[in-house]
C-alpha cells in the first residue's frame, strides 16, 4: 500500500514539473505538449487513486478522460495549424 502512495506523490511531482513547462513555454507547442502530459498523468493518478480506494470503476473514468484528452489535444493542434476546426485535413500540395 505504501508503494502506491509513493507512486501518487511521484505523479503529483511530475504534474507540477509539466505545469512549470506549460507556464514557461517558450512556444505554444511546448505548452500544448505539457497540457497533454498533465492530462496523461491525471489518468495515471485516477487509476492509482481508484486502486488505493478499492474502486475499480475509476478505471472507466480514466479511460473516458484519456479519450477526451487525446481528442482535445488533436483539436487544439489542428486549430493552431489551420486556424479553424471546420473542414477536412486536405493538402494544397501539387496545386499550381
Amino acid at each position: 500500500m505504501i508503494i502506491y502512495a509513493v507512486t501518487a506523490i511521484a505523479i503529483l511531482v511530475s504534474i507540477a514539473m509539466a505545469l512549470g513547462r506549460a507556464i514557461l513555454g517558450p512556444t505554444s507547442y511546448d505548452r500544448i505538449l505539457a497540457a497533454n502530459a498533465i492530462g496523461t498523468k491525471t489518468v495515471l493518478m485516477i487509476g492509482v487513486v481508484g486502486f488505493l480506494t478499492g474502486r475499480p470503476d475509476f478505471l472507466d473514468l480514466a479511460l473516458v478522460y484519456s479519450l477526451v484528452n487525446f481528442i482535445g489535444t488533436i483539436a487544439v493542434l489542428k486549430y493552431f495549424k489551420f486556424g479553424t476546426l471546420r473542414g477536412g485535413l486536405t493538402s494544397t500540395q501539387g496545386k499550381d
